[in-house]
């Protein structure tokens, strides 16, 4: 891996509320590497999903960015014109959520909603641009595709339409995706085999990720490396380093070095020291 595409320096997310400010994130500061996945986990109210809407520039008033800076490849994004912003997200950094629903219009058929992702920052033919929807869609396994691509979003699954929310994040090839505990709704059968997908895809890609979750298993699985958010205001308690092989596959949950970064990041949610 090499220099930091997504640097985030002393950020500090404020929400000014009529009962007083609520320090949402204070003083948080990481990097991450070109193709590496950093894993984001902490408690609820720990600034994980802020942290995430900051880098997007989603956060509505009375949120608002007091300090810091988000460098994306050198660019300062906030200070990025409010147009630039826009065409910024979703062409070079995009992000998924943990409802599929947020990110989907049940009004419009998938196929239209996928097309329009790309024809939004390329200039290409509806047809390529229809090609490429379909391939996105076999790539994160969908089968069918051709056809489910004239389905709407009510008729899918809850992990097939966040499968369909990974295809259209991924559809512009942006260099950054953001997920905000993406498989947090699904059951634990269909969210492992999301993340068995997500590893498949990002060795594929490559792909830079920044992955919020509040499963310790799971952030140590899918990362090169973990951050621990604390409790609010929220600020780096740990920065962890995942020492387990790549390609990765469900054996490697069964490991002594799985179990020990595992049971880092606990302690280090619960407050507790790590040992010596």
């Amino acid at each position: 891996m090499s220099a930091a595409l997504l640097e985030v320096d002393g950020l500090r997310m404020h929400f000014f509320t009529r009962a007083g400010v609520v320090k949402a994130v204070d003083d948080v500061s990481f990097e991450v590497a070109r193709g590496e996945v950093l894993g984001l986990v902490g408690e609820s109210g720990s600034g994980k999903s802020i942290t995430g809407y900051s880098i997007m520039g989603l956060v509505d008033p009375p949120g608002r960015v007091v300090a810091g800076n988000i460098l994306f490849d050198g660019v300062h994004l906030t200070a990025l014109p409010a147009e630039d912003m826009r065409h910024f997200r979703g062409n070079r950094v995009a992000m998924i959520f943990q409802d599929p629903m947020m990110s989907l219009n049940p009004v419009l058929r998938i196929d239209t909603q996928m097309v329009e992702a790309i024809l939004a920052h390329e200039n290409v033919s509806r047809s390529a641009a229809l090609e490429r929807a379909r391939e996105a869609l076999t790539r994160v396994g969908i089968p069918s595709a051709a056809e489910r691509l004239r389905g709407y979003p009510h008729q899918f699954s809850g992990g097939m339409r966040q499968r369909v929310a990974i295809a259209r994040a991924l559809i512009t090839r942006p260099q950054v995706l953001l997920m905000d505990e993406p498989f947090g709704a699904l059951d634990e059968i269909t969210r492992e085999h999301m993340n068995q997908e997500l590893l498949r895809i990002w060795e594929a890609t490559g792909t830079t990720i920044l992955f919020v979750t509040h499963s310790s298993p799971e952030a140590v699985f899918l990362s090169d490396r973990v951050l621990v958010l604390g409790a609010r205001p929220g600020r780096v308690k740990l920065d962890l380093p995942v020492r387990l092989p790549r390609p990765r596959d469900p054996a490697v949950k069964e490991t002594v070095e799985f179990a020990r970064h595992t049971a880092d990041l606990r302690r280090a949610l619960a407050g507790e020291s790590r040992p010596e």
